[in-house]
């Protein structure tokens, strides 16, 4: 029986991998989950969320943890644990320091690496950062590019990446996205206050690091502007418990009455304010894909981004951290049905919702397994 080795470290990476261990599964394959906890208590809540249980963990975050101390723990740990596995193959998601160190520690040992979202590129290496240059990295050392879409394979192609080795499956935030959405348990997160005839709710979300300083006070203090002139904008903002992100977001939203400042959901959580959701306003790159799938415009606080199809297909605005630019967008779909009508229809750049059944079949076809009924 071939072995895969699925890597975790944070919330996103196990939103995205947890459709594919599931198509993975079925007894043809022993599929075995590696959680580095880069990012701990985020993790583990969708692990929870996803039902899914770690067979090793190597508890890597600290307190103030850098990228260069990340890295010298990661790799000597990945390689140890890939070098007693018996793994026949690893598997990593995205962008992150557990994304290349996965990468680099499969191949220090000669196991081939499945990189599953390949080929995203933003074009400018310190944004985001570090996440641009993470997945550059990375594809020199990957077997299998698993590319959301055709732009994604385009520029794996043109850093001279072999075709054969690269296949667009589609995005698997999708396949979670779909399969939560359409829950018939789904609902809004008892803490949460309902809206009242007349008021619409934003989500907000902001985490990146290249926003940090500056930038996210602009962002933030835009928010705050917009939450004053309209008071039956009912915002709520899961907020990220980086420090960085955590004091500017009490100072300039705290003790607003229609804001409400939130620790991180769960995923059907996010999933349910989304769906409820008139205006979405992030950073986030997974956002980015899974909003224009339910017909919510996203205004984006990026100059660049590495997901530009959803740009492209209008369901996406970047408005980076001017607020100029932020104020015109936000009223316009505010003000403008119109306009929100244009954005607001669901778009589907990154899949159909069976990207990690791609994934599987791939792998399988490779490996020589077949599949057990």
């Amino acid at each position: 029986m071939k072995k895969i080795v699925c890597v975790m470290g944070t919330r996103p990476e196990v939103i995205k991998m947890a459709p594919v261990v599931k198509a993975l599964g079925g007894g043809d394959l022993d599929v075995k989950i590696l959680a580095t906890a880069q990012h701990r208590g985020m993790l583990d809540q969708m692990m929870a969320t996803f039902q899914l249980r770690s067979d090793w963990d190597l508890d890597a975050m600290r307190p103030g943890q850098s990228l260069p101390d990340l890295t010298g723990r990661l790799i000597p740990s990945l390689s140890e644990v890939f070098k007693t596995s018996g793994a026949d193959a690893v598997l990593a998601q995205g962008d992150t320091t557990t994304v290349f160190c996965a990468a680099l520690a499969a191949y220090f040992m000669g196991i081939p690496f499945g990189h599953v979202e390949a080929g995203l590129r933003s074009g400018d290496l310190l944004s985001p950062f570090p996440e641009e240059g993470m997945r550059r990295l990375t594809a020199p050392l990957t077997r299998w590019h698993f590319a959301p879409t055709e732009t994604s394979r385009q520029a794996l192609l043109h850093e001279g990446t072999p075709d054969v080795d690269i296949h667009v499956v589609g995005n698997t935030v999708i396949d979670a996205l779909l399969a939560t959405v359409n829950r018939p348990d789904l609902a809004l997160p008892g803490h949460i206050t309902p809206l009242e005839p007349g008021q619409r709710r934003l989500l907000v979300t902001l985490h990146r690091r290249e926003n940090f300083g500056a930038p996210l006070h602009r962002i933030l203090d835009s928010i705050r502007r917009f939450a004053l002139r309209h008071p039956s904008a009912q915002l709520v903002y899961p907020v990220h418990p980086n420090p960085s992100v955590l004091g500017p977001a009490t100072e300039h939203l705290g003790g607003l009455p229609n804001v409400q400042l939130l620790e991180p959901l769960d995923y059907p959580g996010l999933v349910a304010v989304m769906r409820e959701a008139h205006i979405v306003l992030t950073d986030s790159g997974g956002i980015q894909e899974e909003a224009p799938a339910i017909g919510k415009p996203v205004l984006v606080f990026r100059d660049v981004t590495e997901r530009p199809e959803a740009v492209e297909a209008g369901g996406v605005r970047l408005v980076g951290s001017d607020p100029d630019c932020f104020d015109a967008e936000v009223e316009r779909l505010w003000n403008d049905a119109e306009a929100y009508a244009d954005m607001a229809r669901p778009r589907f750049p990154y899949g159909d919702g069976r990207s990690a059944a791609r994934i599987a079949a791939i792998l399988r076809s490779d490996l020589a397994v077949s599949r057990i009924a």
